[in-house]
């Protein structure tokens, strides 16, 4: 009963704390979902954004969690796929950070990763592949917080009332807390769309957000609709009970998987044939900045990528992943061909480019503290 009493005492200590943070958000968006066990604060956030820079956080000592989300990369890493601290390639890409604060599932294909808590132990633990390669080094790690003299200001305020906030899980806990408070609506098309900025996008920008939202013309909205470009999206007003993943026609490989076997999509999790090449669809904010593209990094361009959806499907016509993704049987019905003439695809290249918010890129919030 004590026991539960303090554990209470915690919480309503912690929840109290909380009421200081204020969500800087922009019309039109919704307050994120947050759990109840982690509430946002200014003091987590402030802990998290030193944990997410520091290299302490790494087996090498050489990376953080800043390598592979880069501030001025829109919180990517400019790479086709990830190193890990060991030099371990890593199948997928590095997917952006900002909103994630919105996304109803994390990483490219996990249809459990539903918590940035739980996600942000993958890195820091994963064996296949190894990434920060913390595994065995835990206590190395703690005391290495411990002793540090900005540390020792910060988790006790981050985490009041405890006998002891340097854990794996406060780490954790900040680490979210950091992450969930990147947010970026401050792009173009956001001046125009939500501030009634008229001149804020050119007039190809215009007729490509007019292609983008047109069904059957080019219905990229589909997948990557409302505030978040993005069909995998919760917040305080919305959940989803099972997000979407969809197969584009990027492979058709001969055999018995479609898609490479080192990532073949949600498949990897849930072992069912059908779920083969199926991918979280990715936000199209601030995409100009994230190249190269698709979950494996495989797509250099954004011209490439209207060629591949223009196509109906990817068609590689040799090497070991030779294949017509137009005929995979696994895609996604709504991936079609579709006819743009030079214009449309200008026009649409100019509405994605519209996206980008620089300012986030370089906003002092969430830039390297040490």
């Amino acid at each position: 009963m004590r026991a539960r009493l303090a554990a209470a005492g915690v919480l309503l200590a912690a929840l109290a704390f909380a009421q200081d943070y204020q969500w800087d958000l922009p019309p039109g968006f919704p307050q994120p979902r947050v759990p109840a066990s982690n509430p946002m604060s200014d003091a987590k956030v402030r802990l998290g954004r030193y944990l997410f820079y520091d290299k302490r956080l790494s087996a090498n000592g050489a990376q953080s969690c800043a390598t592979c989300h880069r501030q001025e990369l829109a919180f990517t890493d400019g790479r086709a796929t990830s190193l890990g601290s060991t030099g371990q390639p890593h199948p997928r890409s590095a997917m952006s950070l900002v909103n994630v604060a919105y996304s109803a599932v994390l990483t490219w294909s996990d249809p459990a990763q539903r918590s940035l808590e739980q996600q942000a132990l993958v890195p820091m633990f994963s064996d296949h592949p190894v990434e920060l390669g913390l595994r065995g080094h835990e206590p190395d790690l703690l005391a290495a917080l411990r002793r540090d003299a900005v540390y020792r200001e910060l988790f006790p305020k981050a985490f009041p009332g405890v006998a002891d906030a340097y854990t794996i899980d406060n780490i954790t806990r900040a680490l979210a807390c950091f992450e969930r408070s990147i947010l970026s609506a401050r792009s173009p098309y956001d001046r125009y769309y939500y501030s009634g900025d008229r001149d804020a996008i050119t007039e190809s920008a215009k007729r490509g957000e007019v292609l983008f939202f047109t069904d059957p013309v080019a219905g990229c909205f589909r997948c990557h609709g409302g505030f978040q470009f993005s069909d995998a999206v919760e917040s305080q007003r919305t959940a989803l009970a099972a997000p979407p993943f969809h197969n584009t026609g990027l492979y058709n490989l001969a055999g018995a998987l479609s898609y490479p076997s080192l990532s073949p999509g949600i498949y990897e999790h849930t072992r069912k044939p059908a779920d083969v090449g199926r991918f979280k669809t990715p936000t199209l904010r601030n995409i100009a900045l994230t190249a190269p593209y698709m979950h494996d990094g495989s797509i250099a361009t954004l011209e490439e990528v209207l060629d591949h959806y223009a196509a109906g499907g990817r068609t590689l016509a040799d090497g070991p992943y030779a294949g017509r993704g137009h005929d995979n049987p696994n895609k996604d019905r709504r991936i079609a061909a579709i006819a743009l003439t030079p214009q449309n695809r200008e026009d649409l290249l100019a509405f994605l480019r519209s996206l980008t918010d620089t300012q986030a890129t370089r906003d002092p919030r969430w830039s390297d503290p040490w």
